[in-house]
C-alpha cells in the first residue's frame, strides 16, 4: 500500500488565501446585489505596460515562423533576460552578479517553496512574525517545523522573530541560533523596511552563525526612501550567506502571466558544495523553464519605455497606498506601511479579532481585506489592506470605512 506525505496533515486548514476566497464567495452568493471592493489578495489591476503588450505580441508572431520558432528554453533562462536583470537590477545598483547566477522562474511565490529543496530536513528556520504563509507551510509540507501548537499558533521547530509595535514591525536578531532565515523587505505583510545599515547586521550575522539568508525581495521597486536597499547584495558580504528572490508580478503587473528569479551567487557554499550548483541541477530537473513568449515580454520592462511606463505603474498604486493609509488614520486607525509598499497594516478596532474585523468588514462596508492572524500569532489583531485595487475602487473604500 502507498503512503503519503502525512506533513501535508499537519498543516491546519486551507491556505490563507483561499479560506478568504471561500468566505467572499459565499457571502456574495447570498448578497449578489452588493458591490464588494477587494483589498485582500495582492493582485494587481493594471493592465500590462504597452511596451510589454507589443513584445508579446511580437514573440507571438515569432513562434509562428519556422525561423524564430522557439522550443524549450534553456535550463537557467534565456542570456537577454539574464543580462538585462544583471545590467538594470544589479549593477545599476553597484552589484556585480553574473547571469550565470540568475535562474529564471514562473514566480517568486514558487521559488520561495522550492527553495527548501536544496536543504536538509533538519535545518531550523527562522521566520518574521507576521510572515507570508509560504515560507512556514512549505517548511511543514518537507517535515522541517515540527508539531503544531493550535493554542500558540506555532511550530515547535520554527523560530518565530515578533514584528511589533514596539519594534517598528522589523526582526530583531534571533537569540537561538537559525541554520536559515527568511527575511522579506519592503515586508509582506506589514509593509515595514529597513535601513542598509541594519540589513548589514543581519548578513554578519548569518556569516558569523553559517545561516543562509532567503531573501524576498519582490516588492523593491516601490522604496522611495533613501537608503532602504534594493538588493541584499548592496551589503557587504551577502553574497556569501544569501539567496534573493525577485518577482514580475508587483513591479510589472506579471501576476497573470508569471515570471520571476532567483539569485545564488557562486560565492555562497557549504563547505566546498556551491548551493548555485545545488539549485541549477533542482531547477534543471523539476523546471522546464518559463515561456519564451514571456521571457520576452520580461525583456521589455528594461528598455527606457518600459522602465518609464512600469515606474508609472507603481506610482499609481503607491497613490492607492497613500490614500489608504492617510484615510485610515483620519478614521482614528493605527497604521503603517504604505510608505515603501503596496501593503497598510492596521490594527483592528475595539479589541476585535482578525477574524472578526474581517467579516465586520466584508458584511458591513462589503470590503475583504486580510486577517493578520493568518500570518502569524504576531499578526492578531491586526489587519492587511493592499494598494493593488483601482484608483476608483480605493476613494470609495476609504469613504465607506469612514462612514463607519
Amino acid at each position: 500500500m502507498y503512503k503519503i506525505n502525512e506533513n501535508y496533515l499537519k498543516l491546519p486548514g486551507s491556505y490563507l488565501f483561499s479560506t478568504i476566497g471561500k468566505k467572499v464567495a459565499e457571502f456574495t452568493a447570498a448578497n449578489p446585489d452588493k458591490k464588494i471592493i477587494r483589498l485582500g489578495i495582492g493582485d494587481v489591476t493594471l493592465p500590462l505596460a504597452p511596451v510589454v503588450v507589443d513584445r508579446l505580441h511580437t514573440a507571438v508572431d515569432e513562434m509562428g515562423v519556422k525561423d524564430t520558432f522557439k522550443g524549450y528554453a534553456p535550463d537557467l533562462g534565456y542570456d537577454f533576460l539574464r543580462e538585462a536583470i544583471a545590467l538594470h537590477d544589479f549593477k545599476a545598483r553597484g552589484v556585480d552578479i553574473s547571469i550565470d547566477e540568475i535562474f529564471i522562474s514562473d514566480g517568486a511565490k514558487s521559488d520561495s517553496g522550492n527553495i527548501g529543496d536544496i536543504f536538509d530536513v533538519d535545518n531550523k528556520i527562522a521566520v518574521c512574525d507576521p510572515v507570508y504563509p509560504v515560507y512556514v507551510d512549505t517548511n511543514v509540507m518537507a517535515g522541517r517545523t515540527g508539531e503544531y501548537n493550535a493554542d500558540l499558533g506555532k511550530w515547535s521547530k520554527v523560530i518565530y522573530m515578533p514584528c511589533t509595535a514596539e519594534n517598528n514591525f522589523a526582526p530583531e536578531l534571533p537569540k537561538e541560533t537559525p541554520d536559515i532565515i527568511y527575511l522579506c523587505f519592503p515586508n509582506n505583510p506589514t509593509g515595514s523596511t529597513i535601513k542598509k545599515a541594519e540589513l548589514q547586521k543581519w548578513v554578519d550575522y548569518a556569516l558569523k552563525s553559517g545561516a543562509v539568508i532567503i531573501y524576498d525581495a519582490a516588492y523593491e521597486a516601490y522604496i522611495t526612501e533613501d537608503d532602504v536597499p534594493h538588493s541584499i547584495y548592496e551589503c557587504d558580504g551577502a553574497k556569501a550567506c544569501a539567496i534573493e528572490i525577485r518577482s514580475f508580478s508587483k513591479n510589472a503587473g506579471f501576476t497573470g502571466t508569471r515570471l520571476g528569479f532567483t539569485v545564488v551567487p557562486k560565492e555562497l557554499k557549504s563547505g566546498d558544495i556551491m548551493l548555485n550548483s545545488l539549485w541549477a541541477r533542482r531547477h534543471g530537473t523539476k523546471f522546464n523553464g518559463a515561456p519564451y513568449i514571456i521571457q520576452a515580454a520580461g525583456s521589455a520592462i528594461y528598455t527606457e519605455e518600459g522602465k518609464k511606463q512600469t515606474k508609472d505603474m507603481v506610482a499609481y498604486y503607491m497613490q492607492n497606498a497613500k490614500i489608504i493609509r492617510e484615510g485610515l488614520t483620519d478614521a482614528g486607525y493605527l497604521v503603517s506601511g504604505g510608505v515603501n509598499a503596496p501593503y497598510i497594516w492596521l490594527k483592528t478596532p475595539d479589541k476585535m479579532t482578525s477574524w472578526e474585523f474581517f467579516d465586520y468588514l466584508l458584511n458591513e462596508v462589503n470590503i475583504v481585506g486580510t486577517p493578520g492572524s493568518g500570518f502569524g500569532p504576531s499578526g492578531e489583531g491586526y489587519f492587511r489592506l493592499t494598494a493593488f485595487g483601482t484608483y476608483e475602487n480605493t476613494l470609495e473604500a476609504m469613504d465607506r470605512i469612514k462612514k463607519l
